[in-house]
């Protein structure tokens, strides 16, 4: 069995994080994944309020291209 290497976790759960944080949830997010998120520069600090940086964006993009290549790999 694989094992996820942290990285693959942070960027698996980013997009639920930024969905939180949407919806004004930031509570949702695990603290410890919020400080790796900051260290990463995935997200930010602003006025007391989490957003995503560019960096994050591009993250988020990747992931959700990857996934959907996987998706069209498995209907082929």
């Amino acid at each position: 069995m694989r094992t996820q290497n942290p990285l693959d976790t942070l960027r698996l759960s980013l997009q639920a994080s930024v969905d939180a944080l949407a919806r004004r949830r930031a509570c949702d997010i695990d603290e410890t994944f919020i400080d790796d998120y900051v260290r990463l520069d995935w997200l930010e600090w602003n006025g007391g309020g989490l957003r995503l940086t560019t960096v994050g964006e591009n993250i988020c993009l990747q992931e959700m291209t990857r996934l959907r290549e996987r998706a069209e790999t498995a209907r082929a």
